[in-house]
């Protein structure tokens, strides 16, 4: 492969090369875009350490309460209490849910973060397919943790004790609500908070990025059909 079909494949994948004099002209054209979308996968990566949702739990019988804390890879809380009164009313253990997710969580989450990174050295519409998955993880968290509250509180066994005295039930992402005689306050915690500034910062820098090396690449589309022109022209 010659040195000119390597360039070429580079354009194709990579998007065209920034010139010399042009980054030099107007940096901040460039580097915000950088800078925004670094920053979106330092907040991903960050936020795995906080917690992402919190459920308080209120009831006469328990003065303090009781609290169930989610992070991407475990959960916190008063988990022993709360899986024993689920026992009573058919639910299965709180651990039970999203095994998988968690399992994989960091590590997925390292990869959009590179994903978004990798974009920085993409100068073409393929940015935005690499940047999707960080766009879209904190509402893909909470669809998965939603999916999870309603198969367990849909799912109980009718052999349960006090099975006969409670509905199917979905706790709410957010906000307050009941389940029996407990009153609950779901709660978004920082790392989903900083999740979400993650993403608004991905399609803000997605849209300098595409404003920084769109005038580049309709230069080159331009460059190839005038190279492409010639070359059929001499043959």
């Amino acid at each position: 492969m010659t040195r000119d079909r390597i360039d070429r494949l580079k354009v194709k994948v990579f998007g065209p090369h920034i010139p010399r004099e042009v980054l030099f002209k107007n940096p901040v054209r460039f580097l915000l875009p950088t800078a925004l979308l670094g920053v979106a996968a330092l907040l991903l990566l960050i936020s795995t350490f906080m917690p992402y949702w919190r459920m308080d739990l209120e009831a006469p019988q328990y003065p303090k309460g009781l609290e169930l804390t989610v992070y991407v890879d475990h959960l916190e809380g008063d988990i022993g209490e709360v899986d024993g009164l689920n026992h009573y009313i058919g639910m299965r253990p709180i651990s039970d849910a999203g095994e998988l997710e968690r399992s994989m969580s960091f590590l997925a989450i390292v990869v959009v973060a590179g994903l978004v990174i990798s974009s920085v050295f993409v100068h073409n519409p393929c940015a935005l397919v690499l940047s999707w998955p960080a766009i879209l993880y904190p509402v893909i968290f909470l669809a998965d943790l939603w999916f999870w509250m309603r198969k367990f509180g849909h799912d109980l066994d009718p052999l349960a004790p006090l099975s006969n005295i409670i509905e199917p039930f979905t706790p709410p992402l957010i906000g307050r609500g009941e389940i029996a005689q407990f009153e609950t306050n779901a709660i978004w915690e920082n790392g989903l908070y900083l999740a979400f500034v993650a993403s608004v910062l991905v399609i803000v820098g997605l849209v300098l990025h595409r404003r920084a090396y769109k005038p580049l690449l309709e230069e080159a589309k331009k460059h190839a059909e005038t190279a492409s022109a010639s070359a059929g022209a001499d043959g």
